[in-house]
């Protein structure tokens, strides 16, 4: 049986426009193409897991319109299991606004709509499949509160909790935030934000993974995207080189790294395998379309770790 991991978090309908360059405050760019798919960390979390062969079952809502039917439509034919994603008839379902330049760099106005009502009801009507879960995927595009229910009731029963802190609040987190990880995954920006190292070196990477523990987190992995990975658990700490692939798209390569090491960490894989194994997921990525459509399936991973 394919091992389980749940999903609570924010599902979107992207809106991406692909032009040479982003464009600077109040400048137009000509755009040479745009694509509407589906979006949301949450949501490209969850088409990553579903990819690579493991139950993936999502817990989110989306608004009683027709992205929200869209965004539904979108994670079945991922396999995603949508039993409890709920239709929020007082809201809409959310949306992100993206801007791609032809160095794969990206700007991006996420609008959170239904996704911003997800509160403890959601996951309490969900606890069955948390208490299933080996692993639990979390970010930061749904209340605090939700994700905070819905990680205590993953670890009652043993499950693992890998917390994604994007987008990183201006103020930081809570040392609430980091106790209820298992794994905290920032990438360069967001580590910058929760303890003030922007991780360019590998010194700095390890110096801000340090203090990711320190704050409470049990495991830390930094994403240095083109630079690599770094990361440090209770057994000790190491570096990921990054894989050589010809990127064309950033957009949704951390959710698919997230994606696979939940899914590496739900199979029991030592965490320094895990690790790599969601590297190569992350760098498949960036040489897709951009979004849940990137997710790479298990076999082109396998094929990126034998080299």
């Amino acid at each position: 049986m394919a091992v389980s991991v749940a999903i609570c978090g924010s599902v979107n309908i992207d809106v991406t426009a692909f032009s040479p360059r982003l464009p600077r405050a109040g400048e137009t760019v000509h755009g040479s193409r745009y694509s509407m798919s589906l979006g949301g960390k949450g949501a490209n979390q969850a088409a990553a897991v579903a990819r690579l062969g493991a139950r993936a079952s999502f817990i989110g809502r989306v608004g009683a319109d027709s992205f929200g039917d869209l965004a539904r439509a979108r994670l079945t034919e991922f396999g995603v299991d949508t039993t409890h994603l709920v239709t929020d008839p007082a809201a809409a379902t959310g949306v992100a606004l993206i801007a791609v330049d032809d160095r794969a760099e990206n700007s991006i106005i996420v609008v959170g709509g239904a996704n911003l009502s997800i509160d403890r009801g959601d996951v309490e009507h969900a606890s069955g499949l948390l208490h299933e879960a080996r692993v639990l995927l979390l970010q930061l595009e749904i209340p605090l509160a939700a994700a905070f229910a819905a990680a205590a009731t993953t670890r009652a029963a043993g499950g693992l909790v890998v917390l994604d802190p994007a987008p990183a609040p201006p103020g930081g987190l809570p040392d609430a935030a980091f106790n209820a990880a298992d794994v905290i995954t920032p990438n360069e920006v967001e580590t910058e934000a929760l303890v003030g190292i922007k991780p360019v070196t590998r010194i700095q990477a390890a110096d801000a993974a340090g203090r990711l523990v320190a704050r409470g987190a049990r495991a830390a992995v930094v994403k240095m995207g083109a630079r690599g990975v770094f990361y440090r658990d209770a057994t000790g700490e190491g570096f990921v080189q990054p894989f050589p692939v010809a990127a064309i798209n950033s957009v949704g390569a951390g959710d698919c790294f997230n994606g696979g090491l939940a899914v590496a960490l739900a199979r029991g894989e030592p965490f320094a395998a895990a690790v790599r194994f969601a590297a190569a997921c992350g760098a498949l990525a960036t040489t897709g379309s951009g979004g849940a459509a990137s997710a790479p399936t298990l076999a082109a991973v396998e094929d990126l770790l034998r080299g």
